[in-house]
């Protein structure tokens, strides 16, 4: 049995996880971490991860960005393995958290929707066929709670695509101060926030007179949820390095 230690579990994911974990019977939530603390299941909550009230085997990690450096320290002192599922996070925070995978097991993924992993490695394949002779954009619908823009997600897309045109693609995320034609090694981004949409990205192809349009609508957050209990019962076990999907998914 894998015994999980939640951060952000006073939160909508934290709470839908602890829905999916109590489905299963490979492993249990022994507490959670949250500044809210409040008490809705059978385990604890408290409000720092060095309080918690014994080691877990592993942590899923739906907090803050803002909690990652106390995270990964408590990681690393005790050879605990971590989910990383938070987005938001500054260039710096995204090398400490590479960093810390060379002493532990460290997953970290924009999306762990298995449909988005899917859209990426689609969109990587047009990218070989079409790439150079198609204007790619990226759009990103959320609700209008999300804070951070473009969403994590959207960056992890881009990347992907950039990484097969060799990295000489630049972002642009903002076209309205912009009084030029549009430059071919742009990959553009665009951001939309509003009512309760879970999650909606939009790969764009757009050639001479075709376009080609790769989507994914995520319908709630369980996709999110189970694809981070899956990580965690992945994870327990492995030894240090840096996981993502595509690990997870090549031994299903």
């Amino acid at each position: 049995m894998v015994k999980i230690a939640l951060t952000g579990a006073a939160g909508k994911m934290g709470r839908t996880i602890n829905d999916i974990v109590t489905a299963r019977n490979d492993c249990e939530i022994i507490a959670g971490i949250d500044l809210v603390g409040e008490q809705y299941a059978d385990f604890p909550i408290v409000k720092e991860v060095y309080d918690l009230p014994e080691k877990p085997d592993v942590i899923i990690d739906f907090s803050h960005p803002s909690a990652l450096e106390s995270l990964l320290d408590y990681c690393k002192i005790n050879g605990v393995p971590i989910v990383i599922a938070t987005t938001g996070y500054t260039d710096e925070q995204i090398k400490q958290i590479k960093t810390a995978a060379e002493q532990i097991p460290v997953f970290f993924t924009f999306n762990l929707s298995l449909g988005i992993n899917l859209l990426v490695d689609l969109a990587k394949r047009a990218t070989k066929v079409l790439g150079g002779q198609f204007d790619i954009e990226i759009l990103e619908k959320h609700h209008n709670l999300k804070k951070d823009a473009p969403s994590g997600t959207a960056i992890m897309i881009a990347e992907a695509i950039n990484e097969e045109l060799d990295n000489e693609m630049h972002y642009v995320y903002d076209r309205h101060n912009v009084r030029k034609q549009r430059d071919k090694s742009e990959i553009g981004i665009h951001s939309v926030r509003g009512g309760t949409i879970v999650g909606e990205h939009d790969v764009i192809f757009a050639g001479r007179d075709e376009v080609i349009t790769i989507s994914h609508s995520a319908g709630s957050k369980q996709v999110f949820a189970v694809g981070a209990v899956n990580a965690a019962v992945y994870l327990c076990d492995k030894s240090k390095g840096l996981y993502e999907m595509s690990d997870l998914l090549s031994e299903a």
